[in-house]
This record gives C-alpha cells, sequence and structure tokens, in this order.
C-alpha cells in the first residue's frame, strides 16, 4: 500500500475528536457516512467481469458488468445498504439529503434505463426492532430535514412513553430553555429490488448517489498541531489508515506554514467507501478501476492503494485485476475549500 505526495495526494479518513487543549478542532468537525457497493444474495453463477468506481466530494458513481455464466436466467435479491445511522450521534453525521428514507439520493440503472427499487427502513434499540413503537408513536425512524424538530414537539404522555422505553434522550436545551431531545435508536436502511440476469448474457448496473464528507475546519496533520505531543497518537493513526507519507507532510507544511493557529484556513474532507460490501458473487472483480478526483489541483490528496497513478491534475487512478478488496478505502483531502 501506498500513497503520492505533493499535489496528487489523496487520502481518506474518519477524523476523531481529539482533545488538543482547542475545542474549536472537535466542535468543528462532523463524520462522513462510510458507505460501500451492491451486495448480493450468494450465488456461484453470477460473475461481476468489471467494476469502475470514481468518488469526487460531491458525487460517487459506480458502473458494474455482471455475467451470468450458466445458460438458466438467474433472479436475485440485490441491496444497496445505506449506511445505519446511530441517532445518538447524529449531531456529528454528515447527511446529503434531507430524504428520511433515501438520505444519500442514490439512484440506480440497469442496462442504461432508470429502475425502482424499495427502500426498506427499519430502527432498532440494541437487538429489538422497535420500528412499530414508533411508528405507532408518529415518530419518523430518522428524523432529518422537516422531521428534526418533530421530537421536542410530541405529546409529554407520548414522550415519557418513548423516554420510558429507553428510545428518546435528553439533549440540552434550545435558546428558550426548552428540553431538546434526540434519538437513542439506530437506524438501518437499504435499497432492495429482484433483478434477473439472463442465460450467458452481461448485464450493466449504474448507481449513483451524493457523496457524504466528513468536515473539519483545520486538520490535525498541519505542523502547528501534529508537533503537539498530544496529537502523536492521531497522527499516527492517520498515518497508518490513510497512508500519509513524509511527502505529503512536507507539502502540508508549505500551505499551512508553522503558525500555532490555521492562518491559512485550511480545512478536511473525509470520504470513507466500504469495499468489503459482503457480495456474494462468483470469484474477485476481473476488473476493477478507481478514480477519485479532488476537483482542485492545489488540494492534498491520500488513499491507501496498490499502483497509484494521476491521470490528470485533480484525479488519481487504481486499476487492477481479479481484485478482491482486503481494506475498506479511506480518502482524506486536505486544503480550501
Amino acid at each position: 500500500m501506498r500513497s503520492l505526495g505533493s499535489d496528487h495526494m489523496i487520502s481518506m479518513a474518519l477524523l476523531a475528536l481529539v482533545s488538543l487543549g482547542m475545542p474549536s478542532l472537535a466542535n468543528d468537525s462532523a463524520a462522513e457516512l462510510s458507505v460501500g457497493g451492491l451486495t448480493f444474495s450468494r450465488t456461484t453463477d453470477v460473475s461481476l467481469e468489471s467494476e469502475e468506481l470514481t468518488i469526487t466530494p460531491d458525487l460517487v458513481v459506480v458502473y458494474y458488468h455482471f455475467l451470468n455464466q450458466t445458460s438458466n436466467a438467474v433472479t436475485l435479491t440485490v441491496a444497496f445498504p445505506l449506511p445505519d445511522i446511530d441517532l445518538s450521534e447524529g449531531e456529528n453525521y454528515v447527511i446529503p439529503a434531507n430524504d428520511p428514507t433515501n438520505f444519500l439520493a442514490f439512484e440506480t440503472k440497469v442496462n442504461g434505463k432508470p429502475i425502482t427499487f424499495t427502500i426498506r427502513q427499519t430502527a432498532h434499540l440494541g437487538e429489538k426492532d422497535v420500528s412499530a413503537a414508533l411508528r405507532g408513536a408518529s415518530v419518523p425512524l430518522l428524523p432529518v430535514g422537516p422531521d428534526q424538530g418533530r421530537l421536542a414537539e410530541l405529546p409529554e404522555i407520548t414522550r415519557k412513553n418513548l423516554i420510558d422505553q429507553g428510545l428518546l434522550l435528553q439533549n440540552g436545551t434550545d435558546d428558550n430553555g426548552r428540553q431538546l431531545y434526540i434519538g437513542a435508536w439506530t437506524v438501518k436502511t437499504a435499497a432492495v429490488r429482484r433483478q434477473t440476469f439472463p442465460p450467458n448474457s452481461p448485464v450493466a448496473v449504474e448507481h449513483r448517489y451524493r457523496t457524504s464528507v466528513g468536515v473539519s475546519f483545520d486538520t490535525v496533520l498541519r505542523k502547528g498541531l501534529r508537533d503537539n505531543s498530544g496529537v502523536a497518537r492521531e497522527v499516527q493513526r492517520y498515518r497508518e489508515e490513510y497512508c500519509i507519507t513524509d511527502s505529503f507532510l512536507a507539502s502540508l507544511d508549505k500551505l499551512s506554514g508553522n503558525a500555532s493557529g490555521n492562518t491559512a484556513h485550511l480545512q478536511e474532507r473525509r470520504i470513507s467507501y466500504v469495499m468489503k460490501t459482503g457480495a456474494n458473487w462468483a470469484g474477485p472483480i476481473k476488473d476493477f478501476r478507481l478514480v477519485v478526483d479532488k476537483q482542485r489541483h492545489e488540494r492534498l490528496m491520500s488513499f491507501c492503494g496498490n499502483g497509484i497513478k494521476p491521470i490528470s491534475p485533480t484525479a488519481l487512478e487504481v486499476r487492477t485485476k481479479d481484485f478482491t478488496p482486503e481494506r475498506d478505502l479511506k480518502i482524506l483531502m486536505v486544503g480550501r475549500f
């Protein structure tokens, strides 16, 4: 695994909230949602001939080419799992769309034609499915967008019942001193469909969705911060998880200088992609291509991978044959946004 330096750096990371004696770094950090690709019911009949994955701070696009290797039609359940969302930590998540079900604005095509799918969403408190209890109380499973204020507006008897069940937690007060609440449950969501693969025929599947980008209005890798011994473990985690090199840090120092404050106004953007999605097709991905585009050449980027090469002033590419992912992808972009 390696990363590229200078203008062609790309890295992906989840910034842990660290205590630096500078609360603004932690307070200004939001975490990205880790998203992966399609999952299938188990089959040895359908192979994944190729996958092309393109990631930018705005959009993720994936093209698949599948092949039914048999002389009979094969029908499978195909799912696109959206990330689990623990509402007790919901304020720290970046949710790109205000749709409480399709919150990544996911869409898909088969052989170039848009298709419909079913969004399946459930709520869980530990191992218990609490979807029915929430719906019975007229509580949205994922209170985002216009539904965000619904928890504070519940009737008192309903709110007390949910608190007694461990489903609601107190979450401070608003400017008027009114008690606020957050959900204690975890939301599980997937876009699901049935897909028939004709015998001995290729099938092209495309899906795209908005990127959930983690944001920090500074970076712990900046020299003015990373020289603090209190963050040494966090800096080492970045190096290991995102393949941060000395060359990357040298380029970052040119951008940021040595000041203790973030005088260059640098920010982080973090993107996570689950490569090991549990897909159960026959064999490895025969032809895999990854492109990550930082969109502005002066930004720094780094991610772990073999054979990384620049293909433009802003984009890096990885191509490999017979690919079986062994780790998930983490991308870090540092610069001005």
